[in-house]
């Protein structure tokens, strides 16, 4: 009889072929729930043995020394931010260094995606302390929910004004810029009023890879550490899996790239653009791209000390124990 494993997961195209049982394993049976909003905590959960969970959050278990959920280094969500940041038509903001002293809102202050726009600003020259920052909801239709997390510090990072939608207030002159991940409705109609701030936003991200060497990574996996415990083999069997479905899906993309105009020469392009395992899971491969993450977490103060890789994961994609040794 397989093992159950109940997991949450968000609706990435590239699990779709392990949502359907396209990819399967004899020794596991995956029951994926499709979640909108990532589970608070799993390993507090009675309804999932394993999520997609929030990078920045899983730094923060570590540090405050809850072993409760096992990380792999299998990035679930990767993706550029140099095309999350938005601002209006009119506006004449048009690079990241333009930023400086203006009203920025952030969809949540410890998010891995706006830790990530944030080190991407302060490699321009805009740090946290350069501008004037407001967390709240992207549209009406979020939640109205703290998204400040303990960090507000009043005259620097405050809640949004009024708890209004950001992008009303960026409309209305009273944010300069947003950063957010998934772009409003409306954003790709023609009479949008919003715009991303790099013009080239492409270019800015190939030049930034090449710089860095990796995509960055928001959400990884996360296991109860009991489950672990009690079937150490399902890390692996897990992980090896996920791998397997965004494989299967890229090929399948390929193939059927016609069902989006021009989809074939954006392959193409990223084809060429990006190294061959670029996205691969496994913690050597994105030991730099780690290490850069929990540098911003400290730099930016959302964690008091700067962690190590090491310290950050117990485990590789394999099962394997991660050598402590090695973080000298």
């Amino acid at each position: 009889m397989p093992l159950t494993l109940r997991l949450a997961l968000r609706d990435w195209d590239y699990m779709t072929p392990l949502v359907l049982g396209d990819v399967s394993s004899p020794k596991l049976d995956i029951k994926v729930d499709r979640i909108g909003t990532l589970v608070s905590h799993v390993g507090k959960s009675d309804a999932y043995d394993a999520a997609e969970m929030s990078f920045s959050r899983y730094t923060q278990l570590r540090i405050d020394g809850d072993e409760s959920v096992v990380g792999i280094p299998n990035f679930i969500m990767r993706g550029f931010r140099h095309r999350c940041v938005i601002t209006t038509k009119g506006s004449p903001i048009a690079e990241f260094g333009h930023l400086a002293g203006k009203r920025i809102g952030v969809t949540g202050w410890r998010d891995s995606g706006n830790t990530w726009t944030r080190a991407a600003l302060r490699r321009e020259g805009v740090g946290v302390e350069d501008a004037m920052w407001y967390a709240g909801r992207l549209t009406e239709a979020h939640p109205i929910v703290d998204r400040l997390d303990g960090f507000g510090r009043p005259g620097r990072i405050e809640a949004a004004p009024g708890e209004r939608p950001m992008v009303d207030l960026l409309r209305d002159g009273e944010l300069d810029a947003i950063f957010t991940p998934f772009m409003p409705d409306g954003y790709f109609a023609e009479a949008s009023p919003f715009r991303q701030v790099l013009s080239d936003f492409r270019g800015a991200e190939r030049r930034y890879f090449d710089e860095v060497g990796y995509v960055p990574g928001m959400h990884l996996i996360g296991l109860k550490a009991d489950f672990v415990a009690e079937h150490p083999w399902v890390i692996a069997e897990l992980s090896a899996l996920i791998d397997e479905s965004q494989r299967m899906w890229l090929s399948k993309r390929r193939k059927y790239a016609e069902t989006t105009p021009w989809m074939f020469d954006e392959l193409l392009k990223s084809s060429v653009e990006l190294p061959q395992g670029w996205d691969a899971s496994g913690f050597a491969v994105n030991r730099g791209m780690i290490h850069d993450f929990a540098n911003e977490l400290h730099v930016q103060g959302i964690l008091p000390r700067l962690l190590t890789p090491e310290e950050l994961f117990q485990f590789d994609t394999d099962g394997s124990r991660i050598d402590t040794k090695a973080a000298g």
